[in-house]
């Protein structure tokens, strides 16, 4: 679909995708946010000037998308 961001599949065992839900659930976060937070900390952490710009432009295509909609509306229940 155009103007989405794109899905980005990666390998995970089910088991413990599905811990890994759970624990974001308690947290009251989702995977998607939680898995942002992590990369956005490592970018800042171990990145170069190329990782950081790229990152700072990711932001602002994130901000801009969510602008257009009102922002991405929270899951209810647990991710699967």
């Amino acid at each position: 679909m155009a103007g989405t961001t794109p899905t980005t599949p990666i390998r995970v065992p089910r088991l413990m995708w599905a811990a890994y839900g759970r624990v974001c659930a308690r947290l009251g976060r989702d995977r998607t946010e939680d898995l942002l937070a992590h990369m956005r900390r490592q970018v800042r952490r171990h990145g170069d000037e190329a990782d950081l710009a790229d990152l700072a432009a990711a932001e602002a295509e994130l901000a801009e998308r969510r602008s257009r909609r009102g922002g991405r509306p929270r899951r209810t229940g647990q991710d699967t």
